[in-house]
């Protein structure tokens, strides 16, 4: 009998992802508005009184950076009261808890990548403190059987992200895009880190925090000209400065991510982001010719 895995988030672009590479090795049950409200511990205790799952994995999140600015109060409702609501009904539970956190819990200003050990403290921007203050709420809550995982520069199944956007704005009525190149992270796909989460799954000794990001390391520029390159479309990107593209929310200067833990504890490391993004083109490739 598999396991069941409750995901709150579940038609978000991560909990989609997660359903289509997971479904056949565990019981998934996505939730999400308005069935289950994070923000209500009634509804979540609800859900896992009806469900009775042996691990929840957290994907619900406010995400859009630049609204967390403008509406504060919402999103600490949902990343910060949100995960500790998720972490006080799994602890009652007794389930197993996956947490999804992001790289906006630094600051960004480190030279190399960030390890699961430096200093965290959410950042300047609203969302990074919304989220280290969900994950601290989960780590003080139920320390003894939760995991923080983070991820950054994530695209998946559907989108949006800047996959999606890319090929979007390559629609032949733009000679030239302009990319940041200042910027550099570990571009993610969705695929690599949901079977990660389901190997995780299998190693409850694991608690504390994880980081997994795709292997090596590009700017959103280089980022781009791969993404046109393996997709054979042909578009002209020229590189420019985070100042020329201002944003509500900053944007941290780097966002790469060391995966320290992973070796740590023995367990495979995640895929080159180059391989990644191969794989996940060719199956939305897969995916969109069996809708015709």
């Amino acid at each position: 009998m598999s396991e069941k895995i409750l995901l709150t988030g579940g038609r978000g672009m991560l909990g989609r992802t997660i359903c289509r590479v997971l479904g056949s090795d565990f019981e998934l049950i996505p939730t999400d508005l308005p069935e289950v409200d994070i923000t209500s511990e009634k509804s979540l205790a609800a859900a896992l009184e009806r469900y009775r799952p042996d691990a929840v994995i957290h994907c619900a999140a406010m995400t859009a950076v630049d609204l967390c600015e403008s509406e504060k109060e919402k999103a600490f409702l949902l990343n910060e009261k949100g995960s500790a609501n998720v972490a006080e009904v799994c602890k009652r539970y007794s389930c197993r808890l996956l947490a999804i956190s992001t790289d906006y819990v630094f600051r960004g200003d480190k030279s190399g990548a960030y390890s699961e050990y430096d200093f965290a403290d959410g950042g300047n921007t609203v969302y990074g403190q919304s989220k280290f203050a969900g994950e601290n709420a989960v780590l003080q809550i139920y320390p003894e059987n939760s995991l923080i995982c983070r991820i950054s520069w994530l695209y998946g199944f559907g989108g949006p992200s800047f996959v999606h956007t890319m090929l979007q704005l390559a629609d032949g009525s733009r000679p030239v895009l302009k990319v940041v190149s200042d910027q550099c992270g570990n571009p993610t796909s969705a695929v690599a880190v949901a079977r990660k989460l389901g190997e995780l799954l299998k190693h409850p000794e694991l608690t504390g925090i994880i980081h997994l990001t795709c292997e090596n390391d590009a700017s959103w520029y280089d980022f781009a000209v791969e993404i046109f390159r393996q997709a054979g479309v042909k578009q002209e990107v020229i590189p420019c400065r985070t100042d020329e593209f201002p944003r509500p929310a900053p944007r941290p200067a780097n966002s790469r991510l060391e995966k320290r833990r992973l070796a740590e504890n023995g367990l495979s490391p995640m895929p080159d982001w180059r391989d990644a993004l191969h794989e996940f083109l060719t199956l939305e490739s897969g995916i969109r010719e069996r809708k015709k």
